[in-house]
């Protein structure tokens, strides 16, 4: 349990709290700690230390030109890719998946949940967005050519974070520690890493029961799928709150 929560303490703080001069320390302790334990939970956490360590070098917000997009884009691909690769071909675990085609059919109470959620964001989001301001934090796309990439940013960031934090890190840290615990510290990860791309004041209130949801939804279907599509259409809602923000008569649609 040690080595693991020095691993979520370390993300959050090189994410939340800006400090490199103790995060990487921490992920060094945490994998010395780690080697001591067993080192099948060292080989682990070392993937899970190497995605943090990516994205903390680069600049984690929402600018949406095409050089920022590439430079964090490539960063979100390498937390993803290497940490899978190492598990698949080096490891030869497989602790790593990405389960897309399951097979099973989403239950009733799952088909539900998805208009549930457009409804909690709609709910939700505006409140939020447009009472602190925090819209600001994103850029104002009014052109055509911004509006795609805000779309495209926001959705891929969607996706990317089921990727790593569900089927990476929580999927790494649930071979050694109860579910609990591991969707815990997934939680925190995923709730710093969204701080710093700036869902600020507020935000950790519903963003970390969102992400304990996440990895539980997960761990009841095993389906990647799903998770997706609860992350998209969440984002589908932000994604107008924000044109809407920047542009009060464009989707005029929220009560706030």
């Amino acid at each position: 349990m040690v080595p693991a929560a020095l691993v979520s303490l370390a993300g959050f703080t090189l994410f939340a709290l800006h400090q490199p001069l103790i995060g990487y320390p921490l992920l060094l302790v945490a994998l010395v700690l780690a080697l001591l334990v067993s080192r099948v939970l060292f080989r682990d956490l070392l993937l899970v230390a190497f995605g943090v360590a990516v994205m903390s070098l680069v600049p984690i917000t929402t600018d949406i030109s095409p050089a920022h997009m590439g430079v964090m884009g490539t960063a979100m691909i390498l937390a993803v890719g290497v940490p899978y690769a190492v598990s698949r071909f080096a490891y030869r675990d497989h602790a790593i998946t990405f389960p897309v085609r399951t097979g099973q059919r989403w239950s009733r109470a799952e088909r539900w949940y998805l208009p549930a959620v457009v409804v909690m964001g709609y709910v939700l989001l505006p409140v939020y967005m447009l009472s602190t301001g925090v819209y600001r934090n994103w850029p104002a796309a009014s052109e055509p050519d911004d509006v795609v990439r805000l779309f495209v940013g926001t959705n891929g960031l969607g996706i990317w974070d089921e990727l790593f934090f569900i089927c990476t890190v929580f999927a790494l840290l649930r071979r050694h520690l109860p579910m609990a615990q591991a969707n815990v510290l997934q939680a925190v990860l995923f709730t710093s890493f969204l701080w710093e791309l700036g869902f600020h004041a507020w935000a950790p209130v519903f963003i970390f029961p969102f992400a304990l949801l996440q990895a539980f939804i997960f761990t009841r279907t095993r389906s990647l799928s799903y998770i997706v599509c609860v992350h998209l259409l969440f984002d589908l809602v932000l994604f107008l709150v924000l044109l809407h923000a920047h542009n009060r008569a464009w989707i005029d649609i929220f009560v706030y």
